[in-house]
């Protein structure tokens, strides 16, 4: 099932595209530029304000690894224009860094985003063990289970794909034909071609594709699907703390779940784990979930 992936350089493939997007412009001091895809959604993607700040913020830092993010979502923004990012400088330390850094277009205020930075070091180690779930090698790409309901999840098939994933579970398009309600999920990531060396690229890249997949635990929960049923979500806060070193060209299995959703809101928590089963990387996300029930 597995299949090649395309080489970065022999054509300008949708992970060429997201490592353009990681290459902002500095403008002044401490003040980058970002831009959007060709390919868009009807507002920024939170994804994407997480991995481009999360590059504006270490590129004022040097070698220092990310150790914490922790992202608070303001506006929604215009995907014709281009997104400023300054950084504020909060300490460098002997082992640690601090940043914010703030995301706006036309004075107005999108994204926030404290970065913690902080030299590996050695200490007590425990995690949580690996789900067991079927290998990547076995299952199908995210795009192949589009099929059939092109015109109903429209949204996600027009979206970029710089990322190969493949649910171990059925995603919630699927489940809904079925009836089932799941309250976890679990997708195999990697980027869909090889990345650069340079660590804060793999960091910025798992930083994008955290905010994809970890709601859906909210609406399986109850039964309910992206594109099949009325639901309006938008993300509201978002923090990723970063446990290892690791390479985000090589797979990582995102395990996700809700633990409760109240008040309009709903809560996920994620958990990236490497091929050999360590932790990487946990998230956890805030997101206004509503749902319109048809009326019959």
């Amino acid at each position: 099932m597995d299949t090649a992936r395309p080489a970065i350089g022999t054509e300008r493939s949708d992970l060429h595209v997201l490592l353009d997007l990681l290459d902002l412009e500095e403008v002044g001091e401490d003040v980058f530029l970002g831009r959007h895809p060709e390919k868009v959604w009807s507002r920024t993607f939170g994804g994407q304000l997480v991995a481009q700040a999360i590059i504006a913020a270490g590129r004022t830092v040097g070698d220092r690894p990310v150790h914490a993010i922790n992202a608070h979502f303001v506006r929604g923004g215009d995907v014709k224009k281009p997104i400023e990012y300054r950084v504020d400088r909060h300490r460098d330390g002997r082992a640690f860094a601090n940043r914010t850094v703030t995301a706006s277009q036309d004075g107005q205020e999108l994204f926030v985003m404290l970065a913690a930075f902080q030299d590996w070091g050695k200490g007590l180690e425990h995690a949580h063990a690996q789900p067991e779930v079927p290998g990547p090698e076995v299952l199908p790409r995210i795009e192949e289970t589009f099929v059939g309901l092109e015109d109903k999840l429209e949204m996600f098939v027009k979206a970029p794909h710089p990322i190969d994933m493949r649910y171990t579970n059925d995603p919630s398009w699927l489940l809904k034909s079925t009836g089932e309600r799941l309250n976890h999920n679990r997708v195999w990531m990697r980027a869909d071609g090889e990345l650069p060396d340079d660590p804060l690229i793999h960091v910025a890249a798992l930083g994008y594709s955290s905010d994809t997949t970890v709601l859906d635990s909210i609406i399986t929960t109850h039964g309910l699907s992206w594109g099949l049923d009325r639901i309006v979500a938008a993300t509201v806060n978002h923090s990723i703390w970063f446990h290892r070193p690791f390479r985000f060209d090589e797979w990582a299995l995102y395990a996700t779940e809700s633990p409760v959703a109240a008040g309009s809101r709903g809560l996920a928590t994620g958990r990236f784990y490497s091929r050999s089963g360590d932790l990487l990387a946990t998230t956890v996300q805030e997101g206004v979930i509503r749902h319109f029930p048809s009326r019959s």
